[in-house]
């Protein structure tokens, strides 16, 4: 085989708004992230292709490091062309912002290493008609003291079934959680105006999280900040592994998944054999 025909594997990060989309996975008859990047994929390998992504999102959930994998047969240029050629046809809320050539046996999913959420929530002052669609806008006081401490509670190694969301259970509900915290930000309009009310980032950084679990640690953070429940309340939800004894599912539209880690050696792309 010469070395231009064989199969390519390629590492994209993907970001979107995910309002207009059902969510990352492809579902008959409704608009999603996976089927608008294969829609456009498909005439530059020739042929049907999946775009595997290192996770699904829910509907009205963003990303800004979405990782996919996507395989070519034959494609001879390099991966800022490939970024070229699907950016021009992708929809304006959708864009791969870097590709990468990835080793063959690339899996965006089994090769992650770790992952960074990020949720937007305004606490009091009128509601935006252009950052509504990317912040959770919730009533006050809320006290941000007590979020914090709630948030710390869940670093380390913890078992999460009571935060699992319904319809996608995993063998181990087992999961670390490196970085837990809140962080004030300045929200501004499109013209710079700053937004009203308070505004605060809840990060996250983990090996890997459970269905939903993101969006259910927030409406059981916002429990205790509202001070509908006492901080210890976090241990007792653990170790309860129970998702009835947690808080609700916060709404999707301030989520964001901001990165997914990979190894280096997924990078190493392997040299093809040269048939003279």
């Amino acid at each position: 085989m010469q070395a231009n025909d064989r199969p390519r594997t390629f590492h994209l990060t993907v970001a979107y708004d995910g309002t207009e989309y059902c969510g990352w996975q492809v579902q008959p008859e409704q608009r999603s992230i996976q089927s608008e990047l294969e829609r456009v994929i498909r005439p530059l390998a020739g042929r049907p292709v999946r775009v595997l992504g290192s996770g699904r999102t829910d509907a009205g959930v963003h990303a800004i490091g979405q990782v996919a994998r996507c395989v070519l047969p034959a494609w001879k240029a390099n991966t800022v062309a490939l970024q070229r050629a699907i950016n021009s046809k992708l929809p304006n809320d959708i864009r791969v912002k870097a590709v990468r050539e990835t080793r063959e046996r690339f899996h965006p999913i089994a090769d992650a290493t770790g992952k960074q959420y990020q949720y937007l929530v305004q606490v009091g002052g009128s509601r935006d008609p252009f950052a509504n669609r990317f912040v959770n806008r919730v009533g006050g006081p809320i006290d941000h003291s007590a979020m914090q401490s709630a948030a710390a509670k869940f670093v380390g190694r913890h078992d999460f079934k009571a935060f699992q969301g319904t319809g996608a259970e995993r063998p181990s509900t087992v999961r670390t959680i490196h970085l837990a915290r809140w962080i004030p930000r300045v929200a501004t309009g499109p013209t710079g105006a700053e937004l009203e009310g308070e505004h605060w980032c809840f990060e996250i950084d983990g090996e890997g999280f459970l269905y939903n679990m993101v969006r259910n640690l927030m409406g059981t953070m916002l429990e205790v900040g509202r001070g509908k429940k006492p901080l210890d309340w976090i241990d007792e939800v653990l170790a309860s592994r129970d998702r009835k004894m947690a808080g609700p599912t916060a709404p999707p539209q301030g989520l964001f998944l901001c990165r997914v880690d990979y190894p280096d050696e997924v990078f190493q792309v392997e040299e093809p054999d040269v048939i003279e």
